[in-house]
């Protein structure tokens, strides 16, 4: 897999207040947009600002594979069509570009792996030297502290069946994914599982993700005074979680501990051929990366796969079938069993397909080009790539894209499908550096819940989905109940891994 980026291309600095996306298209009438324009306010009649990705989408639906938005002023192209985003997925032409909410969050992260810009030279020099803590050695290594975690979240659930109450998924899988990348990247226990309300790191971390989005919902030069309060508490919020690492860091150090995690890797690795290393400032930025990024995606995919499978019970049943098949009675399933639950691992695929939580990216021109061989674009023009609505172009996944099926990554289905065409953690050299990490993670704790209960939806419950940058499924419950004993183990046969291997997104940054 590429784990590099050019740094001669790939610096592309913006033109001086350049911000909507329109600057960079010289043929921009040529791409539809929504009816009913205001002159200054632009496109914002039945615009929900809380809901923006949704919103989009139903636009996306109705005007094509690409079409423009217009807020107060700023021109943006939004990209969902199949084509057109592998198109965009050219390293040699396009890379990461860093705006909307995403710029809006470098206060708090600055120049950390997600939110860099492509010149500065801290984002190489992190990639590098922590690109080993995500090798199979490393991952090996944080098994039994996931397992850990699942045991506690389980023990919450045991609890909550016993006295006959639903279970907040959102709200424990938050718990459980922010354990886990605490405890295994940074030897550090939030407590989660101890607390009635969210951890504050939690709830300072919404707030900072919350208010990223809601700059993105008013006039520029208006937000101190429309947002003043919103931006006091986003002060405060930043404050926290700058604080909490720096308290975690200083105990590190004090310490003298070398646990071999990502924390280690920050302080003491430096460079394998430059011999720098990350300054204190920066070892901050990416830990607060890896803490929000590292659980914030994680928690609402496992969200989404729980509420599938509560919706399908004959899918849950098959995925449990194949957990007692392979896992047996083994109380704590090996690293390796992991990835012999190849049918739960198409359900975190699907349910990843219909609700990427990290719904969409944007692709800056490296150089004057043409988008899909019909729209012109000059150097430094971007475009947001829609990738909730790219997993279901009906051109790739059929008429019914809606319809939630995991034997879509049956390892036939997938191998049949065009690269690019389904990117839940971005793509190419700037694709998500813990996307391993993630997918491990989110199949282990499948299948324990899977082996252990039956979930029950809610009959009253219809999808809401929360927009903070990521996404969430909004006041989702579950009623569980305990399945009988597994079975005796059976030998499995080794089945090849779908979608490439090693890699889990086909062609997002291999």
């Amino acid at each position: 897999m590429a784990e590099t980026v050019t740094r001669t291309a790939a610096q592309v600095p913006l033109p001086k207040g350049f911000r909507g996306a329109g600057q960079g298209w010289p043929e921009l009438s040529r791409i539809p947009h929504p009816p009913h324009r205001l002159p200054l306010l632009g496109d914002v009649l039945g615009v929900n600002r809380r809901t923006p990705l949704q919103d989009s989408m139903r636009l996306g639906t109705r005007l094509g594979p690409i079409f423009r938005r217009k807020v107060f002023g700023n021109e943006f192209v939004f990209v969902w069509g199949a084509a057109l985003a592998a198109d965009m997925a050219d390293e040699s032409r396009f890379a990461k570009h860093v705006g909307l909410g995403v710029a809006n969050l470098r206060p708090v992260a600055g120049d950390g792996l997600f939110t860099a810009y492509n010149h500065e030279p801290n984002w190489q020099l992190a990639h590098d030297v922590l690109a080993p803590g995500f090798s199979r050695e490393a991952m090996e290594g944080y098994h039994g502290m996931m397992l850990a975690v699942a045991g506690r979240l389980t023990d919450r659930w045991d609890r909550e069946l016993s006295a006959g109450r639903w279970v907040d998924v959102p709200g424990d899988m938050t718990k459980l994914t922010l354990e886990t990348i605490a405890r295994t990247g940074f030897g550090h226990d939030f407590g989660s599982f101890e607390r009635n309300r969210p951890h504050p790191f939690v709830t300072a971390m919404i707030g900072t993700l919350t208010y990223a989005q809601r700059l993105n919902s008013v006039p520029g030069p208006l937000a101190p005074l429309l947002l003043r309060q919103a931006a006091r508490r986003n002060a405060a919020d930043i404050a926290h979680l700058n604080s909490t690492v720096d308290t975690l860091v200083e105990e590190r150090r004090a310490s003298g501990r070398a646990d071999g995690d990502l924390l280690d890797r920050m302080l003491e690795t430096a460079h394998p051929e430059t011999g720098e290393r990350l300054s204190a400032e920066n070892v901050r930025r990416q830990v607060i990366t890896f803490l929000v990024a590292g659980h914030e995606t994680t928690s609402g995919a496992l969200s989404f796969a729980l509420h599938y499978l509560a919706l399908h019970p004959e899918i849950a049943a098959r995925a449990a079938a194949e957990v007692d098949r392979v896992w047996g009675d083994t109380p704590a399933p090996g690293y390796d069993q992991v990835a012999k639950l190849r049918y739960v691992r198409r359900v975190l695929d699907e349910s990843l397909r219909l609700w990427p939580t990290a719904p969409a990216f944007a692709r800056e021109a490296l150089r004057d080009t043409v988008l899909g061989g019909e729209h012109p674009m000059r150097r430094g023009g971007w475009a947001l790539v829609l990738t909730a609505m790219l997993h279901r172009d009906p051109e790739v996944w059929g008429p019914d894209p809606e319809r939630f099926d995991p034997d879509r990554f049956e390892a036939k289905a997938a191998r049949g499908r065009a690269p690019h065409t389904f990117k839940p953690f971005g793509t190419g050299a700037r694709a998500c550096i813990g996307r391993q990490f993630a997918l491990h993670e989110a199949t282990l704790v499948l299948g324990l819940l899977l082996r252990r209960y039956t979930l029950r939806a809610d009959p009253d419950y219809r999808l809401r989905v929360t927009e903070r940058l990521t996404l969430m499924p909004d006041g989702l419950r579950l009623r569980l109940e305990r399945r009988a004993p597994a079975p005796a183990p059976v030998s499995v046969p080794e089945a090849p891994a779908s979608e490439g291997g090693g890699c889990p997104v086909r062609g997002a940054g291999d």
